[in-house]
């Protein structure tokens, strides 16, 4: 079946990366030459979403302007500008809308989601986490869409973890023994190392049957005080199918600062204009530590 809806939550203050985000939130920070909100865009663009919803706050209008005609194409533009204001004028196709929510209070990612609950109506979404830029030859939500079949089960991406890392994600429980896709029997939010109950943890992109909804309304708040995400998958698998997709690719976590360091370089590698300028720049500085 065909999934038209993504939600993009992006009303966090990012406050990890303080003082840049004073002023710009988080999702605007650039990897190489894109903001981070434009690569998780274009990865549901690519996966066929043309429902675009935006969960923002108050210190978010930049993400707004981001995705608005608003270059003016001069005449006294060379051609190339021309070409790349008007690429910069069209990244949302004509055939997708932008909607924004505003989230009041940064209650949690279970929260945010619910805040879409007026346009989502009675069918599966996805849910996008721009934080997670994943480097993949073919975009992740594209290969869930593929492997994603029955609205009534969700699905989560996940990656190996290293065990120490437990404690930063949310870790699975499976008896499941297919490779690609696994029924999961629990999550667990951010437990500790000794105790995950596996070395898989939950990656920001997930397909979820609209039953979602239901089971966030009914979540108390829980770490931080907040309604976590979590929380309400382990409510939602007790009575439905939610499957974990291990996906190819490379993620990056852009919330963390050495991770958005990580995947500047790496994109910056491949740029076919100065890739490998800057790989014989950084040869050269590693020469000269030695």
């Amino acid at each position: 079946m065909k999934i038209k809806k993504v939600v993009f939550p992006v009303a966090g203050h990012g406050s990890r990366f303080l003082p840049a985000t004073k002023a710009t939130p988080k999702e605007m920070l650039p990897v190489v030459d894109k903001p981070l909100i434009q690569y998780a865009v274009e990865e549901a663009l690519d996966a066929g979403f043309t429902d675009l919803i935006f969960i923002t706050g108050k210190t978010k209008r930049a993400i707004t302007d981001h995705f608005d005609q608003s270059l003016e194409i001069s005449a006294n533009l060379t051609e190339d500008k021309k070409q790349l204001f008007q690429q910069m004028n069209n990244i949302i196709p004509s055939h997708a809308s932008c909607i924004y929510l505003r989230q009041g209070e940064p209650l949690g990612l279970g929260h945010a989601i619910l805040q879409a609950k007026p346009v989502l109506g009675d069918e599966p979404f996805a849910v996008v986490l721009a934080d997670d830029l994943i480097d993949a030859e073919k975009g992740v939500l594209r290969q869930m869409v593929e492997n994603y079949d029955d609205n009534q089960s969700s699905l989560i991406s996940v990656q190996k973890v290293a065990k120490q890392d437990a404690s930063q994600y949310g870790m699975i429980a499976t008896n499941d023994n297919k490779l690609n896709m696994q029924k999961l029997t629990n999550i667990i939010e951010k437990p500790h190392p000794n105790e995950a109950p596996s070395d898989f943890g939950v990656v920001g992109r997930y397909i979820f049957s609209n039953h979602i909804l239901s089971f966030l309304e009914k979540t108390n708040p829980g770490a931080g005080n907040e309604i976590q995400l979590t929380d309400a998958i382990k409510s939602l698998l007790q009575e439905f199918p939610v499957y974990a997709y291990h996906f190819d690719g490379v993620r990056y976590d852009c919330g963390d600062k050495l991770g958005f360091i990580k995947a500047n370089i790496e994109l910056a590698l491949k740029n076919k204009v100065f890739g490998s300028e800057l790989l014989d720049y950084l040869k050269k500085r590693l020469a000269s530590w030695g």
